[in-house]
């Protein structure tokens, strides 16, 4: 198998582009072009759909596009095994991450890695939706809340603290809840992938047994993106419960306001996703330990991410950074059970449809 053509096919995958893919390789159009072809013709199958407007990958494409990642990955995990110390990482990361999380977080901070990698290159998926890790192309994916099962590893890295914040107008108008009582005469933000109405409330923890329960409340406002989420926080429609790591700049400023902390929802585990692979390449292993230690401050100690929950019935995972895999899927389902589905740091945890107790 011809090493430059897969790594050429690759980069056409990713970007979508034959011209784009030309120009970061440094190759003609027509080079590439031909490159595809010939990979197409060994292994007797379209691996992309080519019109005048669009490149895309066949459903062959997508199945050959993650074994070839694997291959090239291992082959410069073989090519760096007698050299570990020569001249860095090189090379291409393709991440995707929480759209706060990026802007506020990642980004600012991103000179400091490229000042230790300089040659590497990094691209930044941003985006509230669930990215397909192997069909889409990416390196590794920071994904906050639940995971279902998929052919992918989860290194859980912490939990977020959570808060729960309103604007100085509702509050004004509706008055400051002080008990779970109180919040029979409010309402909430509910966050929903599918914008399904349905389990609207606000998870605290319970004192007297120690679970972590969800008082049903009215939400006139449904959503499923995290800024949408904070936005209608911010414009009065109701109480949210979010990281607070998303709202200290809107509190900061008094646009909103953080209320009843003895009832904040469970923190949420934050968890790094990569394809099954058996060695990850010395650049994605490189970006993943800086994420960690850039986000690891603003994550919640051992003792206030545990605790059981009657929505789930099981105690609430640990924070260890290490990855933890007997298979793909059960790591996922060890990573991320009773944690929510928002994938941006503003974003609230699922309910459970079961009603608490």
């Amino acid at each position: 198998m011809n090493a430059d053509e897969l790594r050429i096919f690759s980069r056409v995958a990713e970007l979508a582009s034959f011209s784009r893919a030309a120009d970061q390789l440094g190759l003609t159009r027509a080079r590439v072009s031909v490159a595809v072809q010939q990979l197409e013709e060994r292994l007797g199958t379209r691996l992309l759909q080519r019109t005048t407007r669009s490149v895309r990958l066949t459903e062959d494409g997508q199945r050959f596009l993650a074994r070839c990642k694997e291959y090239l990955s291992e082959g410069e995990q073989l090519a760096a095994m007698f050299r570990p110390h020569a001249s860095g990482l090189t090379g291409r990361l393709r991440i995707d991450l929480p759209n706060v999380v990026a802007r506020d977080f990642v980004i600012p901070r991103l000179p400091e890695f490229l000042a230790r990698h300089p040659a590497l290159e990094v691209g930044i998926s941003t985006t509230d939706r669930h990215v397909d890790l192997v069909h889409e192309g990416f390196d590794c994916v920071l994904r906050m809340g639940v995971l279902g099962d998929a052919d992918f590893v989860a290194r859980p890295i912490g939990f977020m603290r959570m808060a729960n914040a309103a604007s100085p107008a509702y509050l004004q108008a509706h008055g400051t809840p002080r008990t779970l009582a109180d919040l029979a005469q409010h309402r909430i933000v509910h966050f929903a992938q599918t914008l399904a109405s349905n389990d609207a409330g606000w998870e605290y923890l319970d004192p007297a047994d120690g679970l972590y329960k969800v008082q049903p409340m009215r939400a006139t406002v449904t959503v499923n993106g995290t800024d949408a989420y904070q936005a209608a926080a911010l414009a009065g429609l109701g109480f949210i419960q979010a990281p607070a790591v998303g709202l200290e700049a809107s509190a900061a400023r008094g646009a909103l306001v953080l209320v009843m902390p003895e009832f904040n929802a469970r923190p949420m585990p934050v968890s790094l996703l990569y394809a099954n692979r058996r060695q990850l390449a010395p650049r994605v292993q490189a970006m993943m330990d800086w994420l960690t230690e850039i986000l690891s401050p603003y994550f919640a100690d051992d003792r206030n991410a545990s605790g059981t929950s009657d929505i789930d019935g099981i105690s609430a995972p640990s924070a260890a950074p290490s990855d933890r895999a007997a298979s793909p899927s059960r790591s996922a389902r060890r990573a991320s059970r009773g944690a929510s589905p928002a994938a941006g740091a503003a974003a609230p945890r699922k309910r459970s449809r079961r009603p608490p107790s």
